[in-house]
């Protein structure tokens, strides 16, 4: 297959993602999806499942079964009957099988105690084609006093440090979701980091010094000065798409350098407020 054939191979793939994303509370057929991606029918199947190596209709019952996830364990003031009607099943009883079967937790007992790890594993999506040129803007950033929690250890127990970031602003108050700006600091590469090594923070904007507490959170800055900013719009799973074509493409042709702070974000919205295909996320790329 010659370069510009994938490259068309690949959008066509790019459509029928950006398609199941945008309608998952909606009933999805191979059929109406191989219009999409305007293959036939009679091979939709097969391409898809060689493209990203699982079955379509298992890809779009696993995108509802993470959606689902996310709403378990971060509205669980929400009924499991009603969202697995949501995620299109036709019976909690359904929708448990199915849970447990992908994630190894029915969903009551994910509720309570996720288990993370596995969850990341399982959930790890097909590559996507950057369609869009790069959009980089150069930005100065003005030092923000934040509360920290400081995650440490494996990438895929990030949920859990979130949750007790989530606790301990609804518990002190000092950082409220709706009026305070939320940031992630990212010191390591998770592709290139033993997952015991891995460091990152999860930040939340505060006017007044974080009081000792039971969650651990910690008083810290992220220091002021110019930035290359970029948006990454669509799940934080996909960041990487992002920030490795910053890395490897603007830089070195922009003749700035770094500074001696880590990337960071800035999310502009956040799962489950969003669905993940509407997230939008700034990444901080700090320079001399």
């Amino acid at each position: 297959m010659g370069r510009d054939t994938a490259k068309a191979y690949a959008q066509r793939f790019e459509r029928v993602f950006d398609y199941i994303e945008r309608h998952l509370d909606q009933p999805l057929s191979v059929e109406q999806l191989s219009q999409v991606a305007h293959f036939s029918k009679f091979h939709f199947h097969r391409q898809f499942s060689l493209y990203t190596g699982i079955g379509v209709l298992a890809y779009v019952r696993l995108l509802r079964l993470r959606q689902a996830s996310y709403r378990l364990v971060f509205r669980r003031q929400e009924r499991i009957t009603d969202i697995a009607l949501d995620a299109g099943f036709d019976s909690p009883e359904a929708f448990a099988r199915a849970f447990r079967q992908a994630f190894g937790q029915p969903p009551s007992q994910f509720r309570k105690a996720p288990q993370w790890q596995p969850w990341s594993e399982r959930f790890r999506l097909p590559p996507r084609e950057r369609r869009e040129k790069m959009d980089v803007k150069i930005t100065d950033f003005a030092e923000t006093r934040v509360a920290i929690l400081q995650h440490r250890g494996a990438p895929g127990r990030i949920n859990d440090s979130a949750l007790k970031f989530i606790e301990w602003r609804k518990e002190s108050g000092l950082s409220p979701k709706d009026s305070s700006r939320t940031f992630g600091v990212a010191y390591d590469d998770p592709e290139a980091t033993p997952p015991e090594e891995f460091r990152f923070d999860i930040c939340g904007e505060v006017s007044e010094p974080v009081p000792e507490n039971r969650q651990g959170i910690v008083n810290g800055v992220i220091p002021g000065g110019r930035c290359a900013v970029v948006r990454h719009l669509g799940s934080h799973d996909r960041i990487g798409e992002s920030i490795y074509p910053l890395y490897r493409e603007w830089l070195p042709e922009s003749g700035e350098e770094l500074r001696d702070f880590p990337l960071f974000f800035r999310y502009l919205n956040l799962v489950p407020d969003v669905a993940e295909h509407e997230l939008v996320t700034e990444i901080y790329l700090p320079l001399k």
